[in-house]
C-alpha cells in the first residue's frame, strides 16, 4: 500500500561556511552510435590543475590544523597520504581563495576521520574555497558546512572529487549565518565528481528521526550539483531528507548527471509552504502568490534508482524520486527513475502545492508522475512504463538503455535546456533524442559500468 508523507523537518544550524573557484569543462564532441562509450562523463571530471602560488605541505593533524588556521589568501594546503584521526579537531577556513586537497590527487588515500567526535570536519566561511581529492568520514554533524558570516557572503565554493562517508546529519550543509532575515548568503557553489554515502554501519549513528541527507541548502542561489554518486540515505524508522535538497528559499539550482541510489528521496526542490524572513528573488517567479520555497532551476539527466528491499520495508519506503514542493518554474528534464518495488514507492516524480508550476518533460520512469495539492505542470514526452529489460542493470544503478528500449530511443519531445546526457554525450544521437537520462549507444550494452569506482 502506498504511503503519503509530509515530513516535519527540524533544522539545526551550526557555525560554518564558504566558497571557491568553480571548474567548468565543455562537453565532448558527438560520439558515433557504434563507438566505445565511457561509463561516466569523464570530460566533466578531469583532475584539477596542479597547485600554484603558496603551497603548504602537511602530514599530521597538528600541521593540518596549523596550516588552515594560518592560511593566507591564495594558499593551497597539500595533505600527504594517510588517515588523520581528528579527535575533535575541526578545520575552519575563514580566508578567501584557499584550497585544501590531497597531495597525491587520490581521494581514497587521504582520510580525515571525525570518529563522531569532531562536530564538523571542514567549515567554510570565506569565498572561493576549494576542497578536493579527499575522503571525509564520521562527522557528528556535517563533514562540510558552508556558511556566510555576519558581514560577508560566502560564494563560489568548490567541492570536487571528495568521498563523504557516514555523516551524522547532512553530508554537505549550506546556509546563511543568521538563518532568517539574513543579509549575506552562500551562492554559486559546485559539488562535483564526488561520492556521498550513508552505509549500514553509519545508519546506526543517525539521530533525531532520521535527520540526515546528502546535500542540504537553505536560501542559496545558483548551486550546481553534478556528476556525483549519492546513496544510502534512508532509515528503518523516520524519513531522511533527500540526496539533494535545495529549499527554504533557494533559487536557480542545477542538478545534473548524478546517480541517486537507494535513497528515501532523490532530489527535492522546495518543501515549506509559508515562512517569514526568507530571501526573495524578484523577477524569477512574477506570477507566484505568497511564499515560494524554490525558484526556477533544473533537474536533468539523472539516474534515480531504488532496489534495496530493506529501503522498501522501512517505515516510509521509497517516497519520491524527484520532488518539487512549492517550487515555481522548476524543470525536470530527461531523468530516469526506476523502482524495483512500485507497491512501496509513493511517486517517481511529483509536484506539489499551488505555487509549483513545472516542466516535466522526457522522463523515463516506472511509477507515478503525480500532481498534488493544486500544483500544475507542462508534461511532454514522458514514459511511465519503463521495464527492467530496457535497462542495463538497475540492481547496481546502471540505468543506461538497452536496444530493447524502443519506446524510448529516438522518441523524446523537443525541449530546450538539454544538450547532453548522463555520460556527457551530446544529444541527439539519432533522428531524435531518447527519453530518459541516457542517449542510447550500442556499445553500452557490452561494457562494464563502474560508477562507484570511477566517480
Amino acid at each position: 500500500m502506498k504511503i503519503s508523507t509530509l515530513a516535519l523537518i527540524v533544522i539545526f544550524f551550526t557555525v560554518s561556511a564558504s566558497t571557491a573557484n568553480a571548474l567548468k569543462i565543455d562537453t565532448q564532441t558527438p560520439t558515433p552510435r557504434n563507438a566505445i562509450v565511457p561509463s561516466i562523463a569523464s570530460s566533466q571530471c578531469a583532475a584539477l590543475p596542479p597547485a600554484t602560488g603558496a603551497i603548504v605541505n602537511v602530514s599530521t593533524v597538528g600541521q593540518l590544523e596549523s596550516a588552515v588556521n594560518n592560511a593566507t589568501s591564495g594558499t593551497t594546503i597539500l595533505i600527504a597520504d594517510g588517515t588523520y584521526n581528528l579527535n575533535g579537531v575541526y578545520l575552519r577556513i575563514d580566508v578567501p581563495n584557499v584550497t585544501a586537497r590531497s597531495a597525491s590527487g587520490n581521494r581514497d588515500a587521504v582520510i580525515l576521520d571525525g570518529n563522531y567526535d569532531t562536530t564538523e570536519i571542514i567549515q567554510i566561511v570565506a569565498s572561493n574555497v576549494t576542497i578536493a581529492d579527499l575522503t571525509l568520514r564520521e562527522a557528528y554533524y556535517h563533514p562540510i558546512h558552508v556558511m556566510s558570516t555576519s558581514s560577508s557572503d560566502t560564494n563560489n565554493t568548490l567541492v570536487y572529487n571528495v568521498h563523504i562517508i557516514d555523516p551524522g546529519e547532512q553530508a554537505i550543509k549550506i546556509n546563511p549565518y543568521t538563518g532568517d532575515y539574513a543579509a549575506y548568503f552562500t551562492d554559486n557553489g559546485i559539488v562535483a565528481c564526488s561520492h556521498i554515502e550513508l552505509t549500514d554501519v553509519g545508519r546506526t549513528q543517525i539521530r533525531n528521526n532520521c535527520y540526515t541527507g546528502g546535500v542540504d541548502a537553505h536560501q542559496s542561489r545558483g548551486w550546481v550539483i553534478r556528476d556525483n554518486v549519492i546513496e544510502g540515505f534512508w532509515c528503518q524508522s523516520g524519513l531522511s531528507e533527500h540526496g539533494v535538497h535545495m529549499w527554504n528559499s533557494c533559487a536557480e539550482t542545477i542538478v545534473e548527471r548524478n546517480l541517486f541510489r537507494n535513497n528515501a528521496r532523490g532530489v527535492g526542490f522546495g518543501m515549506a509552504t509559508n515562512a517569514t524572513g526568507k530571501r526573495m528573488y524578484p523577477g524569477l517567479c512574477p506570477t507566484a502568490s505568497g511564499y515560494v520555497d524554490h525558484y526556477a532551476g533544473v533537474i536533468r539527466n539523472n539516474f534515480v534508482v531504488a532496489t534495496d528491499s530493506r529501503l522498501f520495508d522501512s517505515q516510509y519506503g521509497f517516497d519520491c524520486g524527484i520532488c518539487l514542493w512549492n517550487a515555481c518554474n522548476a524543470r525536470a528534464l530527461h531523468n530516469t527513475v526506476y523502482t524495483a518495488d512500485p507497491v512501496h514507492t509513493f511517486s517517481a516524480i511529483e509536484w506539489r502545492f499551488a505555487n509549483t508550476n513545472a516542466d516535466i518533460i522526457n522522463n523515463l520512469v516506472n511509477d507515478a508522475l503525480m500532481p498534488r495539492d493544486g500544483a500544475t505542470a507542462t508534461q511532454s514526452g514522458n514514459l511511465t512504463n519503463a521495464q527492467a529489460s530496457w535497462l542495463i542493470d538497475p540492481s547496481i544503478g546502471d540505468l543506461h538503455l538497452r536496444s530493447t528500449a524502443t519506446n524510448a530511443i529516438d522518441h523524446a519531445a523537443v525541449v530546450t535546456g538539454v544538450s547532453d546526457d548522463y555520460d556527457g554525450n551530446l544529444r541527439p544521437n539519432g533522428s531524435a533524442s531518447d527519453v530518459g537520462a541516457d542517449e542510447y549507444q550500442a556499445a553500452s550494452e557490452s561494457r562494464t559500468y563502474l560508477p562507484l569506482l570511477l566517480r
